[in-house]
């Protein structure tokens, strides 16, 4: 059969400061041609609407999947599957991802037909099974496990057992120049681990992997790495190195095979002090980025968040960063009860300090915990405005001074790191990249105030609303934890990671047993 894998297109962040491959995707569109099937792969960040119509129209594709990993992307998922449907009714239609897992659905009521089934949790361990039950009989698909439709729904889903079984099929996409972060232009992703064994209450990743951990062997990692054109690599794994064996084992693979590159990664403050030696072997091979979730600067915050990391080493985290000489950029989160003496003094700690600092907003989501127990009521429903950067929470200031006070603090940090400062600072570097026909960076220096502009945020909320999300269930003290996995938790042998990483994981989370 001929599939057509589809990406939906940029977020509000995404026009700024970085174009990420859809590594997923490339996933599962490897699998789906190791099983036989031709396939094609479009990513709308880089292309547009008229590029995925002429692919139709010239290939016809058999079956389209559109991934849907932010539920700002729904609207256009969903509409593109509808005209999708008029232009090619034939075509058998399905929607992945992590945000389509939590709400499969409410997605397939939105699309009105035109969506045939929603394939929750990790498509590539089921996709070949799935596509050859599409081929001999659709109506049958909710034999496979993860498949949903409004007849019914399948057994539990499938799960990677071993990484090294799916490898992504990168020469699929094209224009692989457009992704980049920050200054690692261009830059190609990879996956060393999957999966987080904490339970932050605002995030859904270990919701949605169970709370389960799998590592990449050395070898296939660094045969992948071998494989890459681009210099650049963003690591994507929700936390890297966890376990100091596993990093070491990658990075000595590495430096056996003298491959040079330049790396970026996220990890958490706890980790890193815990397992320093891992890094500063990192920063030896071509670590330059590291992004810290702190997400608040006092320790009331970090318990709302269940961030079970004390400020205290968070700062100590910050401090042995710098010493490695190695770049980090921090997230905090912002509350919409912030007011704006609040938002003055983060201001003021973004300034004292010289890491790139990122302000994200505080919004719930389907798959967390937050989405059972914030007691606050949306004053929203937009799914266009679930990309935090927008607030569908109550605010404490009037929503048009809370929006001022956001971009204002968001303009002083990224004043600090972009425009004419950051272009004569970091002369060489833009240099040689513009010299190489590199953009994307360059570009991303002037884009800020045509992107995160509080009169465009605030008018956001008056757009017609077309789709909308359900209204969260009453707000809860407590959460059966059970009920908001996608896959079923195993408990400890689903995470491979020795005793000593298991004690420090559980010493360090404040959620369930499981």
């Amino acid at each position: 059969m001929r599939f057509l894998a589809v990406h939906p297109g940029p977020l509000m962040y995404t026009k700024v400061f970085l174009r990420l491959e859809p590594l997923g995707l490339e996933i599962i569109a490897g699998a789906a041609r190791k099983a036989g099937h031709q396939v094609r792969l479009i990513d709308l960040q880089v292309e547009n609407h008229r590029d995925y119509f002429k692919l139709i129209e010239d290939w016809r594709p058999d079956v389209v999947a559109f991934s849907c990993n932010y539920l700002a992307n729904v609207p256009e998922i969903v509409d593109l599957a509808k005209a999708t449907k008029v232009k090619w009714p034939a075509c058998f239609v399905f929607v992945g991802g992590h945000s389509a897992s939590f709400t499969a659905q409410t997605l397939l009521a939105h699309a009105d037909g035109a969506i045939d089934c929603i394939l929750k949790g990790e498509a590539e361990a089921v996709i070949a099974d799935f596509l050859a039950v599409v081929a001999d009989d659709p109506t049958a698909v909710t034999r496979i496990p993860g498949a949903v439709t409004l007849d019914g729904e399948g057994p539990p889903p499938g799960f990677v057992e071993r990484l090294e079984d799916f490898r992504p099929a990168r020469d699929l996409l094209r224009h692989r120049k457009k992704y980049f972060i920050g200054t690692l232009d261009p830059c190609a992703s990879i996956e060393f681990s999957r999966g987080c064994p904490w339970d932050c209450s605002f995030c859904s990743a270990w919701t949605f992997y169970g709370r389960s951990y799998r590592k990449l062997s050395p070898e296939v990692a660094v045969e992948e790495l071998e494989s890459i054109d681009q210099r650049g690599i963003f690591i994507v794994d929700d936390v890297a190195f966890i376990q100091s064996k596993h990093g070491f084992e990658i990075g000595e693979a590495i430096a056996r095979k003298g491959l040079k590159k330049k790396y970026y990664l996220e990890t958490r403050g706890d980790v890193l002090l815990r397992n320093k030696e891992v890094f500063k072997f990192w920063k030896e091979l071509g670590l330059e980025y590291m992004f810290l979730g702190l997400e608040a600067l006092d320790e009331e915050g970090l318990k709302k968040f269940r961030k079970r990391v004390p400020l205290g080493r968070n700062f100590e985290a910050l401090e042995f960063a710098r010493s490695l000489g190695i770049h980090v950029a921090v997230n905090l989160i912002a509350d919409p009860d912030w007011d704006k003496e609040r938002f003055r003094a983060v201001r003021e700690w973004c300034m004292e300090i010289p890491e790139i600092v990122n302000i994200s907003v505080n919004t719930p989501y389907p798959g967390t915990e937050t989405w059972h127990t914030e007691s606050r009521k949306l004053i929203s429903r937009d799914y266009r405005l679930f990309d935090i950067q927008h607030v569908v929470l109550p605010t404490k200031l009037p929503l048009d001074e809370f929006y001022r006070e956001l971009v204002e603090t968001q303009r002083v940090m990224a004043q600090k790191h972009m425009g004419w400062r950051s272009l004569v600072d970091m002369f060489g570097t833009t240099a040689g990249l513009l010299l190489r026909g590199q953009t994307n960076f360059f570009q991303s220096l002037w884009k800020f105030d045509s992107v995160f502009n509080p009169d465009l945020l605030l008018a956001d909320h008056d757009k017609p609303v077309k789709y909308e999300i359900p209204l969260p269930p009453p707000a809860e003290k407590t959460v059966d934890v059970k009920s908001l996995y996608v896959h079923a938790v195993a408990g400890r042998r689903s995470r491979e990671i020795d005793e000593g990483t298991e004690r420090f994981v559980d010493e360090t989370r404040m959620g369930s047993a499981l």
